[in-house]
This record gives structure tokens, sequence and C-alpha cells, in this order.
């Protein structure tokens, strides 16, 4: 080919190498699924993709909102995703159904569960001949039952109609008297609403300081790509810190990803988890085992989890 020939094509050359060279270098992506609609709970990880902190790791953060329902854990045990946010007791239902699922960090290191109650509920044994809105999941009666019970009540005396997640426009409009809910969320979208709940968490009434919300993945993701699921715990954790050091910034970060406008709500909610976040991401084998008696306890599992079969302590510390 004559030279003359040839000097069209070298851009297109240029081009060509530069794109196989920065294919060659890429980040490899690690896909996480939340289990809710964005919210203060999932601020670390959308820091963990601001500002490159995901890329300084090594790896692509890529955030998976759910659709018409929490799925993460089964696009998790389906392979379709490489890491999950859950809710610990939905992991000890998964681990009684023997699933590929295993927890490898806590992100809300603390119980967020209460039984979230209208003004004139003194206490939580005064719910007796009263109404409680369940959301419809399992954990729900149990929950109500624990919290009763611990205050010297008699649970069956309770009064349950299934609301959804309608817990918060059920109680403003008096509809029911308590709703078991997170007292970081639902609790503080009730206070800012002029409605001054009483707040009977779980942690004063029988439940050891477990982890609310944990990161899940595969064992079969971590058999093979164990170094991308510790860098993506890598980059949260500064997502943490990077959280602590701009609430305000993080706060605008959730409410964009929610659609939400009410970034007032967002901050409030956040400042309330904000102490509750774990440190170093770290699972505590102690309260994990207390956790596993108490969820058997109480009947949201028939047995106590295992704890060695439900979480994997290798990769955080």
């Amino acid at each position: 080919m004559r030279p003359s020939r040839l000097l069209p094509l070298l851009p297109l050359l240029a081009l060509a190498l530069a794109g196989c060279g920065s294919g060659a270098h890429a980040e490899p992506t690690v896909s996480i699924a939340l289990d809710f609609t964005p919210n203060a709970n999932h601020a670390p990880i959308y820091e963990a993709t601001r500002n490159g902190r995901d890329r300084a790791h090594g790896i692509r953060l890529q955030i998976r909102q759910p659709g018409s329902g929490p799925d993460s854990l089964k696009l998790v045990d389906a392979g379709k995703v490489d890491l999950g946010v859950l809710d610990i007791q939905d992991l000890a239902v998964a681990e009684q159904r023997r699933t590929d699922v295993v927890a490898v960090a806590a992100l809300v290191g603390r119980p967020l569960s209460a039984l979230i109650a209208q003004p004139d509920v003194a206490r939580p044994r005064d719910l007796e001949g009263r109404t409680v809105g369940v959301s419809g999941l399992p954990s729900d009666p149990a929950f109500v039952k624990a919290v009763v019970d611990d205050d010297g009540g008699d649970a069956s005396k309770v009064k349950e109609v299934t609301i959804g997640f309608a817990a918060v426009s059920r109680l403003l409009t008096k509809r029911v008297d308590a709703v078991p809910a997170f007292w970081s969320a639902e609790g503080v979208a009730l206070r800012r609403a002029g409605l001054h709940v009483k707040e009977f968490r779980i942690e004063d009434y029988g439940a050891p300081p477990f982890p609310e919300v944990v990161l899940i993945t595969s064992r079969k993701e971590l058999a093979a790509h164990r170094d991308r699921v510790a860098a993506a715990l890598d980059a949260i954790e500064d997502g943490v810190r990077a959280t602590r050091r701009d609430p305000e910034g993080a706060a605008r970060l959730i409410a964009t990803a929610a659609q939400s406008s009410d970034v007032a709500l967002t901050r409030a909610q956040l400042d309330a988890v904000l102490p509750a976040f774990a440190p170093n991401l770290a699972l505590r084998r102690g309260v994990l085992e207390r956790w596993a008696a108490f969820d058997a306890r109480i009947g949201i599992v028939p047995r106590a989890p295992d704890v060695d079969h439900a979480f994997d302590f290798s990769l955080r510390r």
C-alpha cells in the first residue's frame, strides 16, 4: 500500500489501538443490588462510586436498584449480581433454606427495628386489645410478640392487620396503633410529619446488638472473585468515611438516586443512621451467635441459623 493511501487510516488505527489498550486495563465491574429504594442506609455505597473511590481500589461498583420488589437475595443466589444488600432477618430465612448466599460484611452494625406506636401508647404491653399493622413479612408477628412479651404483655391479645409497607400513612391517619418499622426511617419521617411517636427498639427488649443490614455474595462468587469482592468492600468502607465527612453531600446523592425532592428528610434519616454504620464493616461472631439464638427463640426461624454457614468472617476484621 502506498503511503498516501495509508495516511487516512492512521487515525482509525490509533483509535482502535487505544480502545484495545483501555479495555485491557479497564477495572472489572462489581455489581451490587440494593434491598430497597435508595435510602440513608445505602449512602456509603453511593459514596463509594463518587470521585473514583471504587476505581482507586481497582474495580467499578455498579449499583442496581430494585424493580417491583426487593430482589437482592434472588439476584445474588442466581449469580446475576456479585453483591447484595440484605436485612439480616432475611438472611436468617435464606440460611434455613440452605441457599448459596453468605454475608461477608456488616453495613449497618446495630438493630434499626422498633415497634413504633402512637403517642398515647406508654409501653409495649399497652398494645393488648389494640391494632398493630404488619407488612405481611413472616418476621413481623414474631417481632411484635418479642417486644410485647418481653414487656410482660400477652401478644396473643394484640390485633394484627396486614398493611403492606404503608406504616407511615396508617399511623398518621390513626388507622393502627403501632407498626414494626425502622426507627431511623419511618420513625424519623413520622416525627418530621408532626406525630410524636413512641419507639420501642428491639435492642431494649431482649435482642443482642446485631447488624441490621449486611452485604452478601454467593459462595461461588467468593471462590471465583474473592479479590474483587474484597476491593468492593474496601470501596464501601471508604464510602462510610466519606459519608461521615460530608453527610449533606451524601444526603443529596441519595435523594437524587431515589428521585426525591425532600433532601431535608433524607438528611434527617441519614443523621439518625450515621452512628450505626459498622466500624470497618466488621462482623462480630459472638454477637451473631446470640442473634441466631434470639431469632430461633422468638420464632423468626424454626432453628438457630448456622453462623458459620451464613457468614464469612475472613474479609473484614
